[in-house]
């Protein structure tokens, strides 16, 4: 399988983990100059954006590694257009979110980084 297929088979496996847990999806693959951003849902009041990381075992480090502060900066543009593009107020509670499988373990860390 290639790379954009195994990225998609973890999206769905994330959409389907996240809706069990109250999360109602919104958008997905949203794509803008600024980069891309794999989900964006409505959960516990929150606009949430949510980076999904698939690694097959530590040996590269974990998913979780993968959204360093660079990765950050580039998920907090492509919200911000986001919220420009679908006229959402920048008073909007949001919130970032970063799920990470890694071989049969998922892991969810809500509020993983915060705007700035």
């Amino acid at each position: 399988m290639n790379k954009r297929a195994v990225g998609t088979e973890y999206e769905n496996r994330a959409r389907e983990y996240l809706q069990e847990r109250g999360y109602r999806i919104v958008s997905s693959n949203y794509r803008c100059k600024a980069g891309e951003i794999d989900l964006v849902a409505v959960q516990g009041g929150y606009l949430v954006f949510i980076e999904v990381k698939y690694r097959r075992d530590g040996h590269s480090g974990s998913g979780l590694e993968a959204v360093d502060h660079r990765k950050q900066q580039r998920i907090l543009r492509s919200a911000r257009w986001y919220m420009m593009e679908k006229r959402i107020s920048p008073d909007t509670s949001c919130r970032f979110d970063v799920i990470s499988f890694q071989g049969d373990e998922v892991t969810l860390i809500r509020d993983a980084f915060q705007y700035g």
